[in-house]
């Protein structure tokens, strides 16, 4: 399991590469929630979003054990995170992608000289080949997030939360494949367990408040929601435990809920997220989190949305 020591060694590996992201609140959105809500807004993170910490902490060790070639399958941000610091660190790196992967995702990627190939369109049909095309060139697999390197770079989210926002009662989490909501929940529940960390996931990407029903992993067939981040097709082997021993509840919002939050955010915010950032504050605006008068920590996960095809 990873542990909070482990989350303070990642904060200080991944120092220089990453940005102390700000975090916001919205009398109006807190206002239409009933609680007092704060944004931690890793939309503004470097490669425009959280995935740049896990990333950065685990391509590092790999660079510094001998590494000189990376592979990663990815919807985009983690792709991006990868290729970033692969670049920054000298080495090359290949990114797996879905066929249907957002446009400026993949711009970005180029944009970091990272090699794109693409491969189906779950996360079930990408990583068998990602991992192939690492042993095939003699380079290593960088993982999504069931690595403990990965989860202990996303816990650093957790530490500055803790940091930034004074008596926080809660914490509201995207869910993909639980790397995130793994590394912030270890940093919290070990740091301050009275803390409650919520997760958040797509009614139509379901698999973690199935597997957490059912008291083991449960994979569900592909699906097409528009936070294209949480695709995955079931948590992970190392991220599940960590959910099952310490998550408080995992809710579940709609399409349209996770539209009209997106929406809401740009229109009163001025900021721009991802529909994966948008599940956080669907919980809170659609009244989800069954909790009145809170300080309540929202992740924005990140911003990387292709504006061509969202239209208002």
């Amino acid at each position: 399991m990873v542990t909070l020591q482990h989350i303070y060694e990642a904060r200080e590996r991944i120092a220089d590469y990453i940005h102390l992201t700000p975090v916001f609140d919205s009398k109006q959105i807190s206002n239409l929630a009933g609680n007092n809500l704060f944004f931690k807004s890793e939309h503004l993170q470097k490669t425009g979003s959280f995935k740049i910490r896990g990333a950065a902490n685990k391509v590092k060790q790999e660079v510094a054990g001998g590494a000189k070639y990376v592979t990663a399958a990815s919807s985009g941000n983690h792709g991006q995170a990868v290729a970033y610091i692969a670049q920054t660190l000298g080495v090359e790196a290949t990114i797996v992608v879905p066929e249907d992967a957002n446009a400026s995702k993949l711009n970005a990627i180029r944009a970091y000289q990272g090699e794109i190939e693409k491969c189906g369109t779950t996360s079930a049909e990408r990583l068998p080949r990602a991992r192939q095309l690492a042993e095939e060139r003699g380079g290593v697999f960088i993982p999504p997030y069931d690595d403990p390197l990965i989860i202990a770079g996303q816990g650093t989210i957790g530490l500055e939360i803790l940091e930034q926002i004074d008596h926080v009662d809660m914490v509201v989490v995207p869910v993909g494949g639980g790397g995130l909501i793994s590394g912030i929940l270890t940093a919290i529940k070990e740091k301050k367990p009275s803390v409650k960390v919520i997760g958040v996931e797509p009614d139509t990407a379901n698999d973690t408040f199935l597997s957490l029903r059912q008291g083991e992993i449960v994979p569900i067939a592909g699906t097409q929601t528009i936070a294209d981040g949480l695709r995955t097709s079931q948590p992970g082997d190392v991220t599940f435990p960590i959910l099952q021993k310490y998550v408080d509840d995992l809710i579940l919002v709609s399409e349209e809920e996770i539209l009209q939050a997106q929406t809401f955010v740009l229109e009163r915010m001025k900021q721009l997220i991802e529909p994966s950032s948008a599940v956080t504050v669907a919980a809170a605006m659609f009244d989800k989190l069954n909790s009145r008068d809170k300080n309540i920590a929202c992740v924005l996960s990140g911003g990387n949305v292709d504006v061509n095809k969202w239209v208002i």
